[in-house]
Formats: C-alpha cells, sequence, structure tokens
C-alpha cells in the first residue's frame, strides 16, 4: 500500500474529503518521524512498535577495488511487529 492509497482508504472509509484525509495522514506520518528523531519509542498497540537503533562506524571495504573505506555511524528505524499483527499474519497461512 502507498501512501496515497492509504489517502484515499481513508477518505473513502470515513466519508471525508481527500484533502482533510491528507492533512491527517501527513500530521500522522510527521508525528511519527519527529518522535523517532527525538529518540522517543512509537508504540501502537495490536500493531507493533518502531524504535530507532544506532550502529557503530567501522571500517569496511570496497568490493571493486578491496579499498578500506570508513562507515560513518549511523540510526536507522526498526519496526517491531505486535504479537497479536503475527498471529493475524500466520492465520492467513493456515486458511
Amino acid at each position: 500500500m502507498t501512501k496515497s492509497e492509504l489517502i484515499d482508504a481513508l477518505a473513502q472509509r470515513r466519508d471525508i474529503h481527500r484533502q482533510v484525509a491528507e492533512a491527517v495522514v501527513n500530521t500522522i506520518f510527521d508525528e511519527m518521524q519527529q518522535a523517532l528523531i527525538g529518540g522517543h519509542r512509537i508504540e501502537i498497540r495490536g500493531f507493533g512498535s518502531f524504535k530507532v537503533r544506532r550502529y557503530k562506524g567501522y571500517t569496511g571495504r570496497n568490493p571493486r577495488t578491496m579499498d578500506p573505506i570508513e562507515v560513518p555511524p549511523k540510526r536507522l528505524p526498526v519496526f517491531k511487529p505486535s504479537r497479536l499483527m503475527e498471529a493475524r499474519l500466520n492465520a492467513s497461512l493456515e486458511g
């Protein structure tokens, strides 16, 4: 599902104008992004949680030239599905 499809689904399910649905979706995503940038964890019960994982810098290799390169430290968002979400996903395999 794309962001545009999510906006369309929200507008249709709640019978609201597409611009209003777009503002709602953008607000949610903006707030989630700001929370992750601030180092906070996001938990959506029944769906899952998002957090930021920090990775240390290291010396890697360029695969073409085999020259060493320094990979800087970085932070990446990580999603962990809830037990309920995992159960729902796996239930679809059983049916």
